[in-house]
């Protein structure tokens, strides 16, 4: 038993604080839910996490880009279906001006709505979404994932296509016959333009899925790195916490002992 160094107190000390600091490291864990609350818990698990974070983060900006390009295709679609029912109205005008029982100031009326409707189908061509031209025909080039991966959205041509320009120049007055043969034409078209549409909303949606996937597979892999197992924190609060008190207790007997030792001096 010595006086002058208290061996058993700074042996009792040091364990005390590993204890102090596991219990430190399980409230936090429980306090934020994450295993990892400071680099020097898992640097490997951090650095990895913060690249999967990431690339969920790249992932949900690409399905953003995708998000718009359907809701772009979507307002084609809706101007085209619009347009597929001023064609029908068109073809049925076309049809009536070639009866022989009317007369010449009633198939003038039907030219008058064949002439607005022809004017309206071509003024749609002008329309854009965001600043973004719809009708052009030019591709888009989407971006479809983190990497860089695109696809690209075929267009849809209503400002330069013939066969939708000669219809504010066809006549039921003079040539009946004729202007149907166009409309049927440009309902051809728009049947064509459609499906290139649809075709585009259909893989778009496939790859917002693919991404939707993905970003729940990083999550959960984020997960295991990153969050804290509650039942596991718990149980390693309180074995910390018993060790901290009994610790804390053993330190008070320890710093005791070299009272004992001047007693035998003083005895």
């Amino acid at each position: 038993m010595v006086i002058n160094t208290n061996l058993s107190a700074e042996s009792t000390a040091q364990y005390l604080q590993q204890s102090s600091s596991m219990l430190s490291s399980s409230l936090a864990q429980l306090s934020s839910g994450s295993k990892v609350t400071s680099p020097s818990d898992d640097s490997a698990g951090l650095a990895v996490s913060m690249s999967l974070v990431a690339q969920e983060g790249e992932n949900t900006a690409a399905g953003n880009n995708i998000a718009d390009s359907l809701s772009f295709n979507q307002t084609q679609d809706g101007y085209l279906s619009q347009i597929s029912t001023a064609l029908d109205r068109m073809s049925e005008l076309a049809v009536q001006a070639q009866d022989v029982t009317k007369s010449s100031a009633d198939v003038q009326l039907y030219q008058n709505e064949f002439n607005s409707l022809a004017s309206y189908v071509n003024n749609v061509a002008t329309e854009n979404f965001n600043g973004v031209s719809l009708f052009t025909g030019t591709n888009l080039t989407v971006t479809i994932n983190a990497t860089g991966g695109t696809f690209n959205m075929t267009g849809v041509n209503l400002a330069t296509s013939t066969t939708f320009t000669t219809l504010t120049s066809a006549s039921v007055v003079t040539n009946a016959t004729t202007a149907l043969t166009d409309v049927t034409n440009a309902i051809t078209q728009l049947a064509s333009d459609r499906g290139d549409i649809g075709t585009n909303e259909e893989t778009l949606t496939d790859y917002s899925n693919q991404l939707s996937t993905l970003n729940n597979n990083l999550s959960a892999a984020n997960s295991t790195i990153m969050d804290v197992d509650v039942a596991t924190a718990s149980t390693a609060y309180a074995q910390a916490n018993i060790l901290v008190q009994s610790g804390t207790a053993m330190l008070a007997q320890a710093n005791a002992l070299p009272n004992l030792a001047l007693k035998l001096i003083q005895g």
